[in-house]
């Protein structure tokens, strides 16, 4: 080129300049821009934007509409390109015991009280420590993370740790801390229980990401006493409270005969139940429980391929759903389903309640995915902070595949999502407007590491059940 070519150039560029940098200047800087995908919003209307675009800023959702509309308004450093993709709002798994992914697959085929106390509680005493719970807690995470997942709700022993990891993973969690009566691994006695809460809860109150909450494991293995403390517990600090309740015939019969009432209507009338609890299970609430439990907008978790697995039974979500409650999707712990999909429980509760009823209208596909977002954010009490992609609430987003052959060809949004996309579609997460993975590249785990980690604890889980004197088996 020559110079003078060169300077005409320059003299081009110096006079556009000032113009250039006038119409950047109307732009808005924000942190991320998602671009050019179907993004379903999960709002109160239920918008579906073709070529849509999400602006992340700070942690928060700044802007969602179109995508020439977002080009305009806004500028960033990181601009992630979802076309031909969908967007959607982070995936919540409302019932885990995440460090039991370490026992996943330990006791399959037997019912709930058989595979707690001839396997479950014997397995925890030998082994539960805080370096158990850290590993299965890694575990876990890097699993939910891959599915989509980017909040969870939990209940297990050592908690600040598990708590630990998951702000170091960048993960949300409404984590509690097990309150049972009998010893177990962290603690003791119930003293010792309630003291190490009241630090956890201190320690994490305000985090951005972790929410602390207090967890009586049920009303059959916590007493009335220490229920009525747990409630006030809660009343002073704010903490949520977590809880399995009504998950089994047995336990409605024990609660039943011991206390003059079934387990809903029992801690209604001590007290217990508010807009604070997150109560999982609910297999088997009376007509007059699901009217208690809607008016004191409890949140309740259905776990779907738990319940199926151990033969608990069936919960009336057509019935829930028909009554607006505040109701989400749970895995269970990975020792009793035996993983962390939300992918499988929004298909298995949409075509288990229709083989139950026989009404194959019941839990549309729409009605399965609310409930692993808005819906499910409802019942965890976080609704006006996550759980749909609108402005102002925390920018938890999911971009997903949409031509993997599973998923061709495509019709309906909704259907798509929820029968034929799988964990594998997931491509890229963000969790409080930081990407946690992207392009299936987990950013804030050691996905090698965590696995030879978890290796090591199953061979010091088996010796530990082997009888004395003989081997571990198992390969």
């Amino acid at each position: 080129m020559s110079l003078q070519s060169t300077t005409a150039l320059l003299l081009i560029f110096l006079l556009c300049f000032p113009f250039l940098a006038l119409a950047q200047g109307r732009r808005s800087r924000v942190d991320i821009i998602v671009r050019g995908g179907t993004v379903v919003t999960m709002d109160a209307e239920r918008h579906v934007i073709r070529n849509g675009a999400v602006a992340i800023r700070a942690g928060r959702i700044v802007a969602v509409g179109e995508q020439a509309e977002i080009d305009r308004k806004y500028i960033a450093p990181d601009v992630i390109d979802a076309t031909g993709k969908v967007v959607i709002p982070g995936l919540i798994n409302g019932h885990t015991h995440i460090p039991m992914t370490l026992f996943r697959g330990l006791a399959d085929d037997m019912d709930l009280n058989e595979w707690l106390t001839k396997y479950i509680f014997p397995a925890e005493a030998r082994n539960v420590t805080e370096d158990f719970v850290r590993a299965g807690t890694q575990l876990g995470l890097a699993e939910m993370i891959r599915g989509g997942t980017t909040t969870y709700c939990d209940m297990y022993y050592f908690e600040d740790a598990v708590a630990d990891e998951t702000e170091r993973a960048g993960v949300r969690g409404i984590l509690g801390e097990t309150i049972i009566d009998f010893p177990v691994a962290d603690n003791k006695t119930n003293a010792e229980a309630m003291a190490y809460t009241e630090r956890y809860v201190k320690k994490w109150k305000g985090n951005r990401l972790i929410t602390p909450a207090i967890a009586p494991h049920a009303p059959y293995t916590v007493s009335e006493e220490h229920l009525r403390a747990i409630r006030a517990f809660s009343n002073r600090t704010g903490a949520p409270i977590v809880i399995h309740v009504a998950e089994t015939k047995k336990e409605v019969a024990d609660i039943t005969r011991d206390h003059g009432a079934s387990p809903v209507t029992y801690l209604d009338r001590i007290g217990f139940l508010n807009d604070r609890v997150i109560a999982a299970h609910m297999v088997y609430p009376t007509e007059d429980e699901l009217a208690i439990l809607k008016r004191l907008n409890v949140g309740i978790v259905h776990n779907p391929q738990s319940n199926m697995k151990l033969a608990s039974g069936v919960a009336p979500v057509p019935q829930m759903l028909a009554g607006d409650m505040s109701l989400g999707l749970g895995t269970d712990g990975a020792a009793s389903n035996n993983d962390l999909n939300m992918w499988e429980e929004m298909d298995t509760a949409a075509k288990l309640h229709k083989v139950f009823t026989g009404d194959p209208r019941v839990v549309s596909a729409e009605q399965a995915f609310e409930m692993a977002t808005i819906r499910g954010a409802r019942a965890l009490h976080m609704e006006h902070e996550i759980g749909s992609i609108e402005r102002g609430k925390r920018a938890d987003i999911v971009i997903v595949d949409q031509d993997s052959l599973n998923q061709t060809p495509f019709y309906n949004i909704y259907s798509d999502l929820v029968y034929s996309t799988k964990a594998a579609d997931v491509r890229t997460v963000i969790i409080e407007g930081r990407v946690v993975m992207r392009d299936r590249r987990l950013q804030t785990l050691d996905e090698n590491a965590i696995k030879q980690r978890a290796r090591i604890f199953r061979e010091r889980i088996l010796r530990s059940l082997a009888p004395q004197g003989s081997q571990p088996s198992g390969n």
